[in-house]
């Protein structure tokens, strides 16, 4: 995927030992995880629902923005929403043209496909982009792609 950004689901701690956040680092090469260290050294862990930046290494983007997903039963749609909506406001701050989402919180953490892609939808119309142009929404299966295309056809105009 090329964009200015991708957005990769991380914990508060920014330890990115596991999953699409380890394939990242493998990817980009280290740095990524040397910055998300200091990061939480200098800052501390990043709550739930918000945002941190590092460079995206050797990838083929500018930055990688962490953002903290809630864990379903745990904290609630809002914090899902504050993810995506942070990510976004991120890429703005930034001057970003284009950004790249997964479907937060919906591995390990548990959120179900279509709740993700509700608060997504939401959180798309409530949002007024400035510099971003485009959105894409990146999922790891065919079957998160129809439950995704399902609410996104109801919801969003294609």
């Amino acid at each position: 995927m090329e964009a200015d950004a991708i957005v990769n689901a991380a914990n508060s701690y920014l330890s990115h030992g596991g999953g699409v956040a380890l394939a990242i680092v493998r990817k980009g090469g280290h740095v990524i995880q040397r910055e998300s260290d200091e990061y939480v050294r200098r800052h501390g862990p990043v709550p739930t629902g918000e945002v941190a930046v590092t460079s995206a290494g050797s990838l083929r983007a500018r930055y990688v923005i962490h953002a903290v997903g809630p864990r379903f039963g745990e904290e609630g749609e809002d914090k899902l929403a504050s993810a995506i909506r942070r990510s976004l406001e991120k890429g703005e701050e930034l001057g970003l043209h284009s950004i790249a989402l997964p479907a937060i919180s919906t591995g390990i953490y548990g959120f179900p496909l279509e709740v993700c892609a509700e608060v997504m939808a939401s959180t798309f119309l409530d949002f007024k982009p400035r510099s971003i142009r485009k959105v894409f929404v990146v999922l790891y299966s065919k079957e998160a792609y129809e439950k995704f295309l399902n609410v996104f056809n109801k919801r969003l105009t294609l």
